[in-house]
């Protein structure tokens, strides 16, 4: 598995020949939108910066849109989402957090997430994923404390934050320091398969944005 970012909360994650995109910037986002075609697209948030399939379309991958709260199963994965709120760009709104199983593997996806005040079923169905992708850069979305303190009640194997502007910002420095991890240097991907993260605990991974 190969994780690469590209910014705000849009990742690549290929697996083989199957690539998923996670809450892609859309053509009308003032942020830049990523350059790769998706076979699947998660969108978390009805908002252009995070509901851009269109983006993620590209030379013959056009990607099947999971969008909402259900389960779904395709390709392989087997995915649900659950129902949560965002206060991103200043309104309230539906946010859908996404747990994602594939050839062994589990990634929880928060997208634009709030509130850490979870409903007891979804946080209890959230637990003990391998990657956890979590917001830190308050404005709508975690802080850099909330978000620490629910990455650690969610015991993941490894965390890795999003939506927090540039390497370096004050909201990222703040959730590494709630960590304990000052000392993580960004790299340009993370590539890894199940046997390396066996015996983790909410180690976190921080990624160049590409």
């Amino acid at each position: 598995m190969v994780i690469t970012y590209y910014g705000l909360e849009c990742f690549k994650i290929q697996f083989g020949d199957l690539v998923l995109a996670l809450n892609p910037q859309g053509k009308n986002s003032e942020h830049k939108t990523p350059k790769f075609g998706a076979d699947i697209s998660f969108v978390s948030t009805a908002h252009p910066d995070m509901n851009g399939a269109e983006s993620v379309s590209f030379g013959e991958r056009k990607p099947f849109v999971i969008q909402g709260p259900g389960e779904y199963e395709l390709k392989g994965i087997t995915a649900r989402g659950f129902l949560t709120e965002t206060s991103y760009d200043g309104e309230k709104r539906n946010n859908t957090a996404y747990k994602i199983s594939l050839e062994g593997m589990t990634l929880v996806f928060l997208g634009a997430l709030s509130n850490a005040a979870l409903p007891a079923v979804v946080k209890s169905a959230l637990e003990d994923a391998d990657i956890l992708f979590v917001p830190v850069g308050g404005g709508g979305v975690l802080d850099a404390r909330s978000a620490h303190k629910l990455s650690v009640s969610l015991e993941p194997k490894v965390i890795i934050p999003m939506h927090y502007g540039k390497e370096g910002s004050r909201e990222l420095t703040q959730f590494l320091k709630e960590s304990g991890e000052e000392s993580v240097r960004p790299i340009e991907k993370l590539t890894l398969k199940k046997k390396d993260i066996e015996g983790k605990k909410g180690e976190v991974v921080v990624l160049q944005i590409s």
